[in-house]
């Protein structure tokens, strides 16, 4: 199986919605596509938690279907985002100085695609 990891960076929402997309497509291709939040990303967790968030189901529908492998402890915490990430059960990640290596999920077999 192909296995790919989405390193989302950017805390724009409207970016993300593309990686919960294709996330989730991947998911019902039978090919596996996880997400991490890095950098401003980790923000958005708060946002896409509230119900009025237009984000809100498909964020929803990405966590029951278990694409978020982490949040970037170091963003979280340099962010404010900690509360809320641990909130929404997203494990707060930081292999390589508070922050997930993409070299382990190469490792691991993964294609890295950057948002």
């Amino acid at each position: 199986m192909k296995k790919t990891v989405f390193f989302a960076f950017r805390g724009d929402p409207l970016c993300f919605i593309h990686v919960l997309l294709n996330g989730l497509d991947m998911q019902a291709r039978q090919l596996e596509g996880k997400v991490i939040l890095e950098g401003e990303a980790v923000s958005l967790v708060a946002e896409m938690a509230r119900k009025d968030h237009f984000l809100h189901q498909l964020y929803t529908k990405a966590k029951e279907q278990q694409l978020f492998i982490g949040a970037c402890k170091a963003c979280a915490n340099k962010l404010g985002a900690t509360q809320a990430i641990e909130a929404e059960e997203i494990a707060l990640i930081g292999e390589m100085s508070g922050h997930p290596a993409m070299a382990d999920y190469i490792e691991q077999g993964y294609t890295v695609l950057t948002f």
